[in-house]
This record gives structure tokens, C-alpha cells and sequence, in this order.
């Protein structure tokens, strides 16, 4: 008889959380769990309350050296959050948190009668509440769990369970997983999820027996080979639109977790050009500078919620070692620091006349979005040039239209900005890495010191003045770092930057 639990192979770990007896730490921020209240703290963030009920520590690296504290925590959750009540009763950690108790099964450990028949309650009570009206990333969530749970329990109804899931899973997968392997909401870190969650598929399927469904390995194969594309030298996430490091796995532990499932790995993107045209990307690789482009839509027209008005940014790494990023994301929810992370003013762009690109708005809304247009592509030995322009202007009194060039050498990038139109002022910033010390030299004239000691010239012609502004970087939630930004005023139609090194 198959032995599931030996077919079953380690997925991605997660980062460890549970940092003492009922101590959590999540999102830079911990908390104790002191009374069963705590679970639906009002004073904690609804974000850190998800994290609790997720349950990701029962996966953690570690997690064999806290059995019996995971064992305690599962009969404390059941005991204190009564069936459909609470955060945890939501479906997206409900999704989450039954994955996680039969991962935790699948390693070896055993859930009591207790959890088992809790688990069934919570799958059942999942069924009654998909999140149809969010679609996206949460939808395949509860796709994924009921597929887990209807292979990991037996039965007539265990198998509707898994019937279920997988006519969500057949009609979403398709659509949210375009045609270049990028995830169509448009942000590296939920790409990294589902892609996760499509590993995850893929290694149960197999620990059970059961014949993979057409394409998915190839969906895999192109998910990865996008993940590297859209991927800094040093193996993180770039940060358009909703993205920060803590939340998805790492390339590296994905990379690692498709090879043990027997998934073709490519080699890394190659030097010149990629293009990513689904999706809305460009990779521009030359031997000591990487450069990654957004020439895309902010992301399907009835799913904005994790845009950012960061239409024509892009990101650039230097010897190996992360240069201009963008702001990233240390919060959810409504707040003016969650808008003003969303705005075009916090990414490395152009902003017209104090406005967004896009409209971005109440924490995970957008009204009129910025669209890209004209995108052409022109290459040599010596030179790629990439040029695009949106219309998110268009609705300004002076309807104007943003359009960029970035011409790319070997030890060269002159970045153009046109903006067509009548307006009173534009604003050109760049962002710095936290590790990067910039100095201004002269008038429109800046250096840039690596971490590692290699210097970048920054130098821009059209413009009214240029500066350097404090600023802050986000590259995990509950987290902002202070960083420089190089802001250029420019009232005439057109900006040259040029960055060497």
C-alpha cells in the first residue's frame, strides 16, 4: 500500500514565529497570547491576527523542535475560537491554516481526533463562503485547501471536497497564470505565492497517486523562469506594486523545492534583453548591471487592489548589489502611509502636477489607471533601447502623456522622459538603497557609493533643480528604513538622466 507520508516531499519552509510560550512574532511586531480574546485582539492589526491564525509555524524550518507546543496550540485554537467565529473563521486563514495542520500531518506529526474532526468542520464551513466576490490569489487559496483536504480525508465527501476545488482550480489557473508564467496581478511576491501554492499542488498529487493535470508542469516551469526574471541579482523580489521580503519564499527555496518535484529548472536570464510581454515586464541584463522595467497594466481591470501607481518605474542593481528600488509595502488597510506607498510620488517615475498615474485609493481601490502604449523595443550589439508611454495623464486639464526611453549599454543607462501636453511641473524620482551613500557633486551632477566601494554617476540635463530628499524604504511590513531620493523639478517637456558606471 502507498505510504503517502514518504512520497510527500518537505515544501518551502516558512520563517519561524512562535517565539515563546504562546509569543508570536509577525510582520516586525510581536505579541502574546494571553487570553483567548487575544485571538481577536481589536487593539492588533487585522494583518498580524491573520498571520496567528495562518499556522505557518507547524512549517516552519524548525518546527520539529516544538511538537509539543504546536500540539498545545492547535487545542488551544480549537477551544477558543468557536466554528465561525472570529478572524480566524474568515475564509483566506481558514484556507491557509488547513493546509498548514495537514502539511504538519504529512511530516509525521499526528493531529488528535479533536483536530481531525476540527478540520473537517472548518472545510466544510470553507465550502459555504469562497471568496467569489475577491477572486485572485484568495479564490486559489480556497481552491487549494479543499483540493488538500478532500485527498487527505477519505470519503464520498471528501471527494465532492476535492471535485470542488478543482473546478475553481481548472477555471482560475488559466486566467491568473498568463502565458509568460507571470502571475496577472502583477506583483513579484504574489507571483512567488502562487507559485508556491502551485508546488504545493503539485507535491500532494504526487503523494497520493493521483495523474497531474495538463500543464501543469509547464505552468511551473514558465512561473519559475519568470521569478528569476523578475528577480534581483541577489535572489529577492523586486518591488512593483505590492511586494516585500518575509511574505512569499525566496527564488532560491523555490528553486529548490521544483527540482525535489522533478520540475526542469532553466538556467538564470541570460545577458541582453528579456521581455515578459503578458505580464508587462522587461529584464535588461548586461555583465555588472541588471535592470528591470515596468512597461505594464497595473493589473487585471477587476482586480486593482494590489496596484501601485508606479506605471514606467523601473529598478536597477549594480555589482550585484540593489541600487534604485522602489518604495515597497510595511502596510495594509486605509491608512494615508498605505496611499502614499501606493503613489506614483513613491516610485522611480514621473509624477505630473502632485497627481497619481493611476488613482489609487482606500487602501485597496483604484479609480482611472494609468495604461501603457506605443511599447517598442529596438536592439544592436552595443545598445537595447526600450520605450513605452501611458495615458494615466490624459485625464489632467493639460492631458498629458508620460512616455519614457531607457537607452542601455554595458556600463551606461540614459533614461528620457517626454511628457506631451500642458502641465505646471514635473517630478523625476530616484530611490535609493538604504546602503547606497549618495552625495551631490554640482548642480545636477550626483555620485553614488556602493556598499562594496563602486561608485555610479547620476547626472540629468532639462531639469529646474535637482536634490537629494530624505526618504524611507519598506522591504518587509511593519518595517521602513530610511533611505535618499533623487527628486528633479522639471517644467519643460523633456529629461535626461544619465547613469553610468
Amino acid at each position: 500500500m502507498r505510504d503517502v507520508k514518504e512520497v510527500w516531499q518537505p515544501p518551502v519552509w516558512k520563517i519561524s514565529s512562535l517565539v515563546g510560550d504562546f509569543r508570536f512574532r509577525f510582520l516586525n511586531e510581536e505579541q502574546q497570547l494571553c487570553s483567548s480574546g487575544d485571538w481577536n485582539n481589536l487593539q492588533w492589526e487585522k494583518l498580524w491576527l491573520y498571520n496567528l491564525h495562518y499556522f505557518d509555524d507547524l512549517n516552519a524550518s524548525d518546527a520539529d523542535d516544538r511538537t509539543a507546543q504546536h500540539c498545545n496550540l492547535i487545542e488551544k485554537w480549537i477551544n477558543e475560537n468557536p466554528p465561525g467565529q472570529g478572524n480566524g473563521w474568515e475564509p483566506y486563514p481558514t484556507s491557509l491554516r488547513i493546509v498548514n495542520w495537514i502539511k504538519w500531518s504529512l511530516a509525521g506529526n499526528i493531529l488528535s481526533e479533536n483536530a481531525l474532526q476540527s478540520l473537517a468542520v472548518q472545510v466544510r464551513l470553507l465550502r459555504k463562503q469562497l471568496e467569489i466576490h475577491l477572486l485572485g490569489n484568495h479564490l486559489l487559496a480556497n481552491a487549494k485547501a479543499l483540493i488538500f483536504a478532500g485527498l487527505f480525508f477519505k470519503g464520498d465527501e471528501a471527494e465532492k471536497w476535492f471535485q470542488e476545488g478543482m473546478q475553481v482550480l481548472l477555471r482560475e489557473l488559466p486566467e491568473q497564470v498568463l502565458n509568460d508564467g507571470g502571475h496577472f496581478e502583477r506583483s513579484p511576491m504574489y507571483h512567488a505565492i502562487i507559485f508556491e501554492d502551485l508546488l504545493d499542488l503539485i507535491n500532494i498529487f504526487k503523494a497520493y497517486g493521483r495523474a497531474l493535470p495538463e500543464n501543469w508542469i509547464a505552468s511551473a516551469e514558465k512561473m519559475l523562469a519568470w521569478m528569476k526574471g523578475l528577480s534581483h541579482p541577489d535572489g529577492g523580489v523586486s518591488f512593483f506594486n505590492d511586494a516585500a521580503f518575509g511574505i512569499a519564499p525566496r527564488l532560491a527555496d523555490l528553486e529548490a523545492y521544483a527540482v525535489k518535484l522533478g520540475i526542469a529548472v532553466s538556467l538564470s536570464a541570460s545577458a541582453g534583453l528579456s521581455r515578459f510581454d503578458q505580464s508587462g515586464y522587461s529584464r535588461w541584463e548586461s555583465t555588472n548591471a541588471v535592470a528591470l522595467l515596468d512597461v505594464a497594466r497595473i493589473g487585471p481591470d477587476y482586480l486593482p487592489g494590489h496596484a501601485h501607481a508606479d506605471t514606467l518605474s523601473f529598478e536597477l542593481s549594480v555589482y550585484g548589489q540593489r541600487l534604485f528600488v522602489n518604495s515597497g509595502t510595511s502596510c495594509y488597510g486605509i491608512s494615508e502611509e498605505r496611499l502614499r506607498q501606493r503613489s506614483t510620488a513613491a516610485h522611480n517615475t514621473v509624477e505630473v502636477d502632485g497627481e497619481n498615474s493611476s488613482e489609487v485609493w482606500g487602501g485597496f481601490r483604484v479609480a482611472r489607471r494609468a495604461k501603457p502604449e506605443n511599447f517598442n523595443v529596438y536592439t544592436d550589439n552595443e545598445e537595447v533601447i526600450v520605450e513605452c508611454s501611458h495615458n494615466g495623464y490624459l485625464r489632467l486639464p493639460g492631458k498629458v502623456t508620460h512616455r519614457r526611453r531607457w537607452n542601455c549599454k554595458k556600463n551606461e543607462m540614459i533614461i528620457t522622459d517626454t511628457l506631451v501636453g500642458g502641465f505646471s511641473q514635473a517630478k523625476a524620482r530616484l530611490y535609493f538603497h538604504p546602503d547606497v551613500n549618495v552625495q551631490k557633486k554640482e548642480n545636477n551632477l550626483f555620485t553614488a557609493t556602493l556598499a562594496s566601494g563602486e561608485k555610479v554617476e547620476i547626472s540629468v540635463s532639462g531639469a529646474d533643480s535637482s536634490f537629494l530628499e530624505n526618504a524611507t524604504w519598506h522591504p518587509e511590513f511593519g518595517l521602513s528604513i530610511p533611505n535618499k531620493c533623487l527628486v528633479t523639478q522639471f517644467s519643460g517637456h523633456q529629461l535626461v538622466t544619465k547613469i553610468s558606471w
